[in-house]
């Protein structure tokens, strides 16, 4: 009842009985052999007095003494044992270990302190019997005052069981304070691995959101600007024999677009190049590694780019390969912040971008809507024309999903799907934050 939490989980540790330890069992038998021949020496005088053979005071002494080798496991009966063999003036040793025993170990404090003052009185009522005696046995000129002998023995008492009884409590509450310490680091512990876990699912989380943005801006850069580049090679290839001037500008546009996507996928790949800037250091704490992340794709998701100023420029591009575009702009443009006008530009790019894939020839447009507190966007062509030439656009389906991820980030609404007419239709309202 003594062994600590440390002694009961200690790695390796073998259990001999209810002991945690071997040096435990060496100590406590120890302690029960010095006190069985105690109890056995003191047997001897007790059953001279009592007129009992010898050897019958000596083995019950014995007895009695060894009764101390349990006392980790039951404190309250070593202690009983010791308050019952006190008026044969024997088990001293026994009643000052099974009151520190009892005192260290988790017994309830009302059955501690009943056992501890049994142990008092039984002690004081012994000792003042004893000290009585041999006053009377002292000559006739010693002759001390009523209350000598009372106090007298409530010293020896006192001096005898309280050392013992307050060592006891002090190391139990020590045991259990470093049980409790103990405890809190251990909780302590579990709730840094659960933090470090959760920022290693944040860094994880910061850098798939990272890697879809980067594909989303590739998908964008790369698939509008090919996919002009494919329809006017396509009308180059039909026009090559008929109408060489117009064979010439079709070639020169595509030489545009090829140059316009390289530029900007060189922009993208100098800024997954970038080294980290002097001054910070290689190594940061895993917990600051998700909100790092996280930012540096804030940033780069509202770094500067083409914005709603240039979807003129976009729908012309389209209009030169050949689609019939025509832009509707209602209410007056405000001043929005890098991240709408970007969204909002690529939601309109890669509409167009659908339609050159799936609807060649197909007419268009495009609307744009300035409220105030929104900006909504909607690209809608009509069924694709029977004659027009298909260039034969791969499609991976990453297009609209692209869209909503961008709009849903910003925390719009994004609508798309076939129309009655048999065209299609993408719609898209993103809020605007004050700049």
């Amino acid at each position: 009842m003594t062994a600590t939490g440390a002694d009961r989980d200690a790695p390796g540790a073998r259990a001999w009985w209810w002991w945690a330890r071997r040096r435990s069992v060496v100590l406590d038998g120890g302690l029960a052999l010095v006190s069985a021949v105690e109890c056995a020496a003191e047997g001897v005088a007790f059953a001279g007095k009592a007129g009992v053979p010898d050897a019958v005071g000596a083995v019950f002494g014995f007895l009695v003494g060894s009764v101390l080798l349990v006392r980790r496991r039951w404190p309250i009966t070593v202690v009983l044992v010791s308050i019952a063999v006190a008026p044969a003036e024997m088990g001293f040793l026994m009643g000052i270990v099974g009151l520190y025993t009892l005192a260290a170990s988790d017994v309830p404090r009302r059955y501690t302190a009943l056992l501890a003052g049994m142990a008092t009185v039984a002690v004081f009522v012994v000792t003042a019997v004893e000290m009585r005696r041999d006053i009377a046995a002292q000559a006739d000129d010693f002759d001390p005052s009523t209350w000598y002998v009372p106090v007298m023995a409530l010293f020896m008492t006192l001096g005898l069981n309280a050392p013992p009884v307050l060592f006891g409590l002090y190391i139990g509450a020590r045991r259990r304070l470093m049980e409790s310490l103990r405890e809190r680091a251990d909780s302590l512990e579990q709730e840094l691995s659960l933090l470090a876990d959760r920022a290693e699912q944040r860094a994880q989380w910061a850098r798939q959101e990272e890697r879809r943005r980067i594909a989303r801006e590739m998908h964008d850069v790369v698939a509008h600007r090919v996919s002009l580049m494919v329809v006017h090679a396509a009308a180059l290839q039909a026009v090559a024999l008929k109408d060489p001037q117009k064979a010439v500008r079709n070639a020169a546009l595509v030489g545009d677009m090829g140059r316009q996507a390289l530029t900007e996928l060189r922009e993208m790949l100098g800024v997954l190049r970038e080294e980290a800037p002097a001054g910070v250091p290689a190594a940061v704490p895993l917990a600051a590694v998700g909100r790092a992340a996280a930012a540096a794709a804030e940033a780069a998701a509202s770094a500067e780019g083409p914005g709603l100023g240039a979807v003129e420029d976009l729908c012309q591009q389209s209009r030169l390969a050949g689609a019939a575009v025509e832009l509707v702009e209602l209410g007056e443009s405000g001043a929005y912040p890098p991240e709408v006008e970007r969204t909002a530009y690529r939601v309109v790019q890669e509409a167009l971008t659908n339609v050159h894939k799936h609807a060649p020839g197909a007419e268009v447009v495009v609307r744009l809507a300035h409220r105030g507190a929104e900006v909504a966007m909607q690209v809608e062509n009509g069924p694709s024309d029977a004659g027009a030439a298909d260039a034969g656009l791969p499609s991976g389906g990453n297009g609209l999903v692209g869209m909503k991820e961008r709009v849903v980030r910003l925390g719009g609404a994004f609508v798309s799907g076939p129309t009655e007419a048999g065209g299609f239709k993408v719609s898209a309202v993103i809020p605007v934050r004050e700049v």
